[in-house]
């Protein structure tokens, strides 16, 4: 089965997408097998990380843009705005696809984590998801 899930992103950092996830999982029946996630973007990603204190995402977003700061002078890629290169930097070092096994009809995350979209540009976009669940 592959559906696709429309997320807006209200900001540049982590928005939490378990629950949508899970949802597309109960609705389609399967009880094992593989729940495969894909964004259609190259200035967003998608990361398995820790749900349960806050900290933890704001720590991430801070280092990754202290990383990957804008403005940097050796950038040629301008035409879009100071977050666009860096946006594509920050999606090549994360990932644009992750994949969680399905048991009992559920998503097998472990106790603290949580699927995520990382918006890497600061305007509010609406990020497309493909997921594809199999055996």
């Amino acid at each position: 089965m592959i559906s696709q899930l429309s997320i807006s992103a209200p900001r540049q950092g982590l928005h939490e997408i378990t629950r949508e996830v899970a949802s597309v999982v109960k609705e389609s029946g399967m009880q094992q097998g593989l729940c495969t996630l894909f964004i259609k973007h190259t200035s967003a990603s998608l990361i398995l990380q820790e749900n349960a204190d806050p900290s933890a995402a704001r720590d991430l977003e801070q280092w990754l843009n202290r990383l990957v700061a804008e403005n940097d002078q050796i950038y040629t890629h301008t035409s879009e705005g100071p977050d666009d290169m860096p946006s594509h930097i920050k999606t090549t070092l994360t990932a644009t696809s992750v994949a969680v096994p399905i048991l009992d009809g559920r998503l097998t995350l472990g106790t603290w984590q949580g699927i995520f979209l990382w918006e890497h540009r600061r305007a509010n976009r609406q990020r497309q998801i493909i997921v594809h669940i199999g055996a």
